[in-house]
């Protein structure tokens, strides 16, 4: 699927036609410190685009038998941009996101109630410093949980709330153990590292490991096939944890999943369902706040 994309990046292809360029047009003749110059700024370009251009995706099977864990997670970056652009896409049209749907939820005494919910994203330079919105719609109770500087708080009748740990817990594992933790992992300064493949019902997986700054571990489960994440793991407290992801389709020229079932300990805790998905809408900063 990715083999008839070209690897050599736009800013590669730029930097080689200008360095041609500069070349062609050298007189016969420098001063000195006129070629010391050029020298050193030719140099300097060359850095720089050595660190801009990411890894080659990978695009054969060859290629996938000595993949590093730095390719596959760029190729499935690349997948979830739509194959054109990757993260450069991802962070051009997803700035914002307003998400409506259904969602299910189990709680410890093993009752499950259903909600609608909405859900207002915005987009920042690192997973932890994002806004988000949750507005949960149940029958007998409607409230929002909030994200914001790193801290989580709730609105209920434009009254803030302190919510239950677990509610809390539940909310943050959102969007820690999220897809946005692979398809960030350079933004925030995570540690990816590649586990040997797994073979389960007849599908083959990539183990990616992602590790963010506070060593908080999600295992993802990408096909070697299509680099889409089909599944992901991670422990706290001692359960473990399984969210799945099902129902791919294409939001916007971006790549979302739009049915998602969490299982805690092989019980299903919570399921939801993407009835519309937006981005790019202006959103107002001020439903992120208290009160």
């Amino acid at each position: 699927m990715i083999s008839r994309f070209n690897i050599l990046t736009p800013l590669a292809i730029a930097v080689l036609f200008l360095t041609y360029a500069v070349g062609a047009q050298q007189p016969a003749t420098q001063k000195p410190a006129e070629k010391k110059a050029e020298e050193k700024a030719t140099e300097s370009a060359k850095k720089k685009t050595e660190k801009s251009v990411p890894p080659p995706v990978i695009t054969t099977k060859e290629a996938s038998k000595t993949a590093t864990a730095e390719q596959v997670a760029e190729s499935s970056i690349l997948v979830y941009g739509g194959l054109i652009g990757g993260r450069q896409t991802l962070n051009q049209i997803r700035k914002t996101a307003f998400e409506k749907g259904k969602i299910s939820v189990t709680n410890a005494e093993g009752k499950t109630e259903q909600a609608t919910y909405q859900r207002w994203t915005q987009r920042a330079e690192t997973l932890a410093k994002e806004k988000i919105r949750l507005e949960l719609d149940f029958p007998n109770a409607r409230y929002s949980l909030i994200f914001n500087a790193e801290k989580i708080f709730g609105i209920h009748e434009d009254q803030t709330f302190t919510p239950r740990e677990d509610a809390a817990r539940s909310f943050e594992n959102n969007i820690i153990h999220g897809l946005e933790a692979l398809l960030r992992y350079k933004e925030n300064e995570s540690k990816i590292e590649l586990s040997p493949k797994e073979k389960m019902l007849g599908v083959e997986y990539y183990l990616l490991d992602v590790t963010d700054t506070q060593a908080r571990k999600t295992r993802f489960y990408i096909s070697t096939k299509t680099f889409r994440v089909m599944m992901l793991d991670y422990q706290e407290d001692g359960r473990k944890f399984r969210r799945r992801f099902y129902d791919y389709n294409y939001a916007q020229g971006t790549l979302v999943p739009y049915l998602t079932i969490l299982w805690a300990d092989e019980k299903i805790i919570e399921q939801s369902e993407v009835g519309s998905i937006t981005f790019g809408q202006k959103i107002d900063d001020a439903i992120f706040n208290a009160g």
